[in-house]
């Protein structure tokens, strides 16, 4: 893993989630930074977190809610280095709660750069999700507003040295609300549903998510969207993987659902370079194209005409036994 972060005063938005937890952990052990904060509105996950990493003199908890301004320009004091994972992405939480997905996924995000830019924060990243791209439920279309923020601070950062990336993936295994736990769970009663045999999605695993933020967080110049290049994998599959023996009900597909994830539109792909395991989806922006391609991505290759990656289309599969040794990982 990269040495980027070594000394660095880090904080983390949604510190206490799957990812937060696991990507604290990781820099911790491996990357010797100076200070971690973790940033998150849940006292008792704090507590509970506290309790499982132990007596670290280097980590920082802040109660706070990234709809709070305020509360964000205090935690970033002398702050270098901001990974902003804090959002509302319960799909069906999101459709019955709408304007509480835009003030945390879309308000936050504004105050999360407004703050890291008058703190003079010098890298931000911000997690998306593959529901950002064409998106069809408001969960997706908040990431999507959000992400557009995040590219966007850039044209405005003037004197300041503060640069804003994103990085967008799939569905991680493993994570708080992963169909993993919720297989193995009704598995026990003999039947799994799904709701389409069709249905595709691309895979990561936690370590994986956290290695490629860690690695953008070198790598990025400021404006760029990061795309890990990963697998794809059948529902079906992973059922059968989980639940061998279990009988697959097929229930058809819910509100807000697609049959198949879309990381990079056919549109996008238009702006998209080709890297060593990933690709950078360029900003549409004048400002970018003025300064010319950044020396990090003269080698990366543009996508051919036509080119969308999504979870169907793709060319890297998991076997159900690959899916099996993840899952049980």
């Amino acid at each position: 893993m990269s040495s980027f972060l070594q000394g660095k005063s880090i904080l983390i938005t949604g510190g206490t989630g799957s990812f937060g937890r696991r990507f604290v952990k990781t820099v911790l052990a491996h990357h010797d930074p100076r200070r971690v904060a973790i940033f998150s509105r849940d006292e008792l996950k704090q507590y509970e977190f506290q309790q499982e990493i132990g007596d670290d003199r280097r980590v920082r908890f802040f109660i706070g809610d990234v709809r709070d301004r305020d509360r964000l320009l205090r935690a970033f004091d002398q702050v270098e280095i901001v990974v902003h994972a804090a959002a509302l992405k319960q799909v069906p939480a999101a459709e019955y709660n709408p304007f509480e997905a835009v003030k945390t996924n879309i308000n936050g995000a504004q105050n999360v750069l407004d703050a890291a830019l008058d703190r003079g924060v010098s890298r931000v990243i911000a997690l998306s999700t593959d529901k950002a791209s064409s998106p069809i439920n408001l969960y997706g279309a908040t990431k999507l507003v959000s992400d557009k923020l995040f590219v966007a601070a850039n044209a405005y950062v003037g004197s300041h040295d503060t640069r804003f990336s994103v990085v967008r993936y799939g569905n991680v295994v493993g994570s708080r609300g992963s169909v993993v736990p919720l297989f193995r769970k009704l598995a026990a009663a003999g039947e799994i549903p799904i709701t389409d045999e069709r249905m595709t999605r691309f895979w990561i695993t936690l370590d994986q998510g956290v290695a490629f933020v860690i690695s953008m967080l070198e790598k990025m110049h400021g404006g760029e969207l990061f795309v890990p290049q990963i697998p794809s994998m059948k529902v079906v599959d992973l059922a059968r993987a989980i639940a061998p023996n279990a009988k697959i009900r097929v229930t058809g597909i819910r509100p807000g659902e697609k049959l198949h994830e879309e990381m990079i539109s056919v549109d996008d792909a238009r702006r998209t370079l080709a890297s060593d395991g990933f690709y950078v989806v360029q900003p549409d922006a004048e400002w970018w194209a003025q300064s010319g391609r950044p020396q990090g991505w003269q080698s990366a290759k543009p996508m051919p005409e036509g080119f969308r990656y999504t979870s169907d289309t793709n060319d890297n599969w998991l076997t159900v036994e690959q899916l099996k040794a993840m899952a049980d990982a």
